[in-house]
């Protein structure tokens, strides 16, 4: 299998390792210590095509291979990880493509493609995590309208977005009970709380309450109790990208690292000629890299048509394991100045950790590759 990046996929990489280097690295840490991420960036983003690469070009969009979503993900990873959560507007752009009414899309995809709107994944709850097929919030057929009642928790941009996908149950229990709705988060009964997160605090992460909120009826996207399938089917590749984006962090870090043990002399050298370094340095950049042809295996599969689930959960154990790993290395190797707030490697280690978390812990992507392997039928629960 080749991954040789083709010359416009590595005209790509250089353009928004540019941009992450020059633009979002500077500031990465004025957002973890509470300034407001101005949505001027968003635009940014959406001016290189990053926040629309699965919307249809009649709609704003790049209509991007997901090899090309990969890309982005490990290049802005390398500026500013929290950066890569707005890779999911497009990978939202891409389900209300597929799914919603022309209504919908008219009035969405165009923001989303740009950047000037955000829409949030409204599925995990307080409850329903990991099961999502066990979530409760509900939407109760009224007339033209849906009435939603529940509560979202650890939702990504929930402090920043105009909307939100919300999956909710409008039938009987388990995963073909739920339904997906466009929901604006102005309209009356919507209500948000940020959390005070160890990490990728830029994000906004917090729950989002529904109270009696009203939602027109051809705000649902795609059929009736058909939500649940259509985003385990976008989480698949989500997987890989939020790998490449760990990865791009550690690399990121690895790179600086790097350079700061050429430069600084103990004993007499650099610290980079004692093995003890350098050997620590070569491991992590292996088994990064590993992990890198892993994550861009999945996408691959993913731009041909074939499989990837296996390949997919894989990629989302392993690299941010690996990159948690890489970059306390990294920590250690600069003394106490890397534990110092004035290097960026203890922000990214904290913006990485809760990557572990999201879209899926490490026993569920163990179970995953499980299940891929074993068949169903051998899964301690069913």
């Amino acid at each position: 299998m080749d991954f040789t990046f083709t010359e416009q996929e590595q005209r790509f990489a250089d353009s928004v390792r540019r941009f992450a280097l020059t633009r979002l690295l500077p500031d990465y840490p004025k957002w973890d210590r509470g300034n407001a991420f101005p949505r001027e960036r968003v635009r940014e983003l959406g001016q290189l095509g990053i926040t629309g690469l699965s919307i249809p070009a009649e709609y704003g969009g790049t209509e991007a291979s997901f090899t090309m979503a990969g890309i982005a993900g490990e290049e802005l990873g390398r500026g500013d990880i929290s950066t890569t959560l707005f890779l999911q507007v497009g990978m939202i752009g891409g389900s209300i493509a597929r799914h919603a009414t022309e209504t919908t899309k008219r009035e969405w995809l165009p923001g989303l493609a740009s950047g000037e709107k955000i829409v949030a994944l409204g599925l995990t709850e307080p409850g329903a995590g990991s099961d999502a097929a066990a979530l409760k919030t509900t939407a109760q057929r009224d007339g033209d309208h849906f009435v939603l009642n529940g509560e979202k928790a650890s939702i990504s941009l929930a402090g920043l977005a105009d909307a939100a996908l919300v999956f909710a149950r409008t039938g009987g229990e388990g995963a073909r009970g739920i339904s997906v709705f466009m929901v604006p988060l102005d309209r009356p009964g919507v209500s948000r709380r940020v959390y005070r997160s160890a990490g990728e605090r830029m994000t906004q992460r917090g729950s989002l309450i529904f109270e009696d909120v009203r939602v027109p009826a051809d705000h649902l996207i795609g059929q009736e109790g058909g939500g649940f399938y259509q985003v385990m089917n976008a989480f698949d590749y989500n997987r890989a990208i939020i790998a490449l984006a760990c990865i791009g962090a550690a690399k990121q870090s690895l790179d600086e690292t790097i350079e700061y043990t050429k430069r600084r002399h103990t004993f007499g050298k650099p610290l980079a000629k004692n093995e003890g370094v350098s050997f620590q340095i070569a491991e992590h950049l292996t088994i990064l890299h590993a992990a890198r042809m892993l994550a861009y295996e999945c996408l691959a599969r993913r731009d041909r048509g074939e499989p990837h689930t296996k390949e997919a959960a894989m990629a989302k154990w392993l690299a941010p394991k690996a990159a948690v790993e890489a970059i306390h290395c990294c920590i250690i190797l600069h003394g106490w100045m890397g534990y110092d707030q004035d290097l960026p490697h203890e922000q990214r280690l904290r913006d990485v950790m809760g990557l572990e978390i999201g879209d899926g812990t490490p026993e569920i992507m163990k179970s995953i590759i499980a299940r891929e392997t074993f068949g169903r039928e051998f899964l301690a629960y069913r």
